[in-house]
């Protein structure tokens, strides 16, 4: 490409350009003007792009006498930062130009993905205008407020702005532009009216101070303030089903691979991961429920879960827990000792306390096995976090009080010390530990919980020390953790009553930090580990020992403890790859090196 670049607006230089790369507003019959009069100047072997974002490839080339070199290059906004550019293919467009797009994108620093065929949307649109239009039905049927929905897209699925939130930044006009265009090309959907409504009434977000936010002026962007708790009553897998059954059909059509699909929903949407890929965390067989049930609440056909979907569910490729989805994973494996379950699915270990029938009473044999599952799991470089739970109705009622017959003093100074011990090997491991609380989590129980790093719990879940009730004290670190986790006074009222509390209490004193319905428990806890197991190892376990020994020192002194961990991670091979893929604009691949 000798001369270079030439630029739509100056509407000169065509005749020595190699590459000509048009970018003027979204109109097909302007575009079409353009390129016949650029066809007509531009060298023969000149290739003609189009940045379109939804406009057909191939009804531009239509304006030309070479639809061969003619091609998509749509680059996302702002192109200075974005590093996405799809490449797309018009149905007569040459492997050569494709090849040179590629090649011209990738000398300009950005990432190429190449769309195999002129679809109405191509691949980015298509998926985020499912997420969109469907978030703004999902208000418009009365299933949760704006507020709820943008807060359940921000916290459960991680993306970086909720559906409202993001229209009124792109623009709704704008959105509503291109939902009009991929309609009329055939784009099954029904447009929700909100969208429109807010167009004609001159609402179209931050550029106008109003849109379904309100702002403080015109072109002002503050973020609508949203918690978690909002977003709890949101299923969030309704909200992102949509888009991953549009994924589904763009990979069994052949548009672009798996790893393309997930790739442009990365750089081109700023997900943490593509929709294939959560919807292997979620599991399919999870997605076709939610789009089934959308479809009988509406009738609408763009909710048809897609043969590939279902031949997934049928074939068990229900993605991580099957060991199969979109992506392959490490088969899980899973044994069952005496009173625990232990399954393996790299790089998530669970452990189940299962003695379901005692409702998980701990005793010695379940206190010997669950310290020595730790330390194997300790030693394993395929696991990096560690999810533990009940089986049954509960987490764990506490200690079995059948063992206490008859147990001397000596004797029980014996057991509450190896309790002790075994918790300390939870709270110390050098992995994060989740403790999934599913139900009763009970004297010893709730001790073995506060052990954990971090605690989830089931709505249903009550929380409480009753030993006080049987004339004894708590034993397994309940008199030390809780105080901490709490405040002394509020630790002291739960341990002198015996009283058990529900979920919602225990959150907000501070015992848990998350609760979820019952039936979204182990989808949380696997979630969070997943996105756990994205970190740098190391770097987990500096802060964790730097919180941990912080904690039972004065301030200088764990501040010492910080700076003498932060200072040691420098030597890491996580931290060069850490600072490298941040320049480059790339998910870090971090190895615990």
């Amino acid at each position: 490409m000798g001369h270079g670049i030439a630029e739509v607006a100056a509407m000169a230089g065509y005749e020595v350009a190699d590459f000509v790369i048009e970018a003027v507003p979204e109109n097909l019959d302007l575009k079409k003007e353009i390129f016949s009069k650029v066809d007509k100047i531009a060298p023969p072997h000149a290739i003609l792009a189009t940045n379109t974002s939804s406009l057909p490839i191939s009804e531009i080339a239509e304006a030309t006498e070479r639809p061969d070199k003619v091609v998509g290059m749509h680059f996302f906004n702002p192109p200075v930062v974005m590093p996405l550019v799809e490449v797309i293919r018009g149905s007569k467009t040459s492997d050569e130009t494709v090849n040179a797009t590629v090649d011209l994108a990738r000398r300009l620093g950005k990432t190429p993905i190449v769309v195999a065929r002129d679809v109405p949307g191509f691949i980015v649109n298509r998926i985020l205008v499912r997420v969109l239009n469907n978030a703004c039905w999902y208000v418009r049927r009365g299933k949760a407020s704006m507020e709820e929905v943008d807060a359940a897209a921000r916290f459960k699925l991680e993306l970086p702005m909720g559906p409202f939130e993001l229209m009124d930044f792109i623009g709704i006009d704008i959105m509503h532009s291109i939902i009009k265009a991929m309609w009329e090309r055939g784009f099954v959907i029904q447009p929700c009216p909100a969208i429109e409504e807010k167009v004609k009434a001159g609402e179209l977000g931050v550029k106008s101070g109003k849109g379904f936010y309100t702002y403080p002026a015109a072109g002002k962007f503050v973020r609508p303030q949203l918690t978690r708790e909002m977003g709890e009553k949101v299923d969030a897998v309704e909200l992102i089903a949509p888009a991953v059954n549009e994924a589904a059909w763009l990979l069994r059509e052949g548009i672009a691979g798996r790893e393309d699909i997930d790739r442009a929903c990365e750089l081109g949407l700023n997900y943490p991961r593509g929709v294939l890929r959560m919807a292997d965390e979620i599991g399919i067989d999870r997605i076709v429920e939610a789009l089934t049930r959308l479809k009988e609440e509406t009738g609408s056909n763009e909710y048809e879960p897609d043969p590939l979907l279902k031949q997934m569910v049928q074939e068990g490729k229900l993605g991580v827990k099957a060991g199969a989805g979109f992506y392959e994973y490490p088969k899980a494996e899973e044994r069952k000792l005496s009173t625990l379950v232990v399954r393996i699915e790299p790089p998530i270990a669970w452990v189940y306390l299962n003695r379901p029938e005692r409702l998980n009473a701990v005793n010695v044999e379940m206190l010997n096995e669950l310290g020595s599952v730790l330390d194997e799991l300790e030693e394993r470089d395929d696991v990096r976090v560690l999810i533990v739970t009940g089986k049954g109705k509960a987490f764990s009622a506490g200690a079995d009080v059948t063992q206490f017959k008859g147990m001397t003093p000596i004797k029980a100074f014996r057991f509450s010390r190896k309790f002790q011990e075994v918790l300390n090997k939870i709270e110390y491991l050098t992995k994060p530990v989740i403790m999934a609380i599913n139900g009763y989590a009970l004297g010893g129980g709730i001790e073995i919980a506060m052990s954990g790093d971090i605690r989830i719990a089931a709505e249903s879940a009550r929380i409480g020390q009753p030993e006080i009730n049987l004339g004894i004290m708590p034993g397994a670190g309940g008199t030390q953790r809780m105080p901490r986790l709490t405040w002394p006074s509020r630790a002291k009222m739960l341990i002198y009553t015996g009283d058990a509390i529900p979920a919602s209490e225990a959150l907000k004193i501070g015992l848990v930090d998350l609760v979820v319905p019952d039936d979204k428990l182990e989808e949380e806890a696997r979630r969070l580990a997943l996105k756990l197991a994205e970190k740098p190892p190391i770097a987990l376990l500096a802060a964790k020992y730097a919180i941990q020994f912080g904690m039972q020192a004065d301030i200088r002194t764990g501040l010492s403890i910080e700076s003498a961990l932060f200072s040691i991670l420098f030597s890491t091979r996580d931290f060069e790859e850490g600072v490298s893929a941040f320049l480059e604009k790339r998910k870090p691949k971090f190895r615990g090196e």
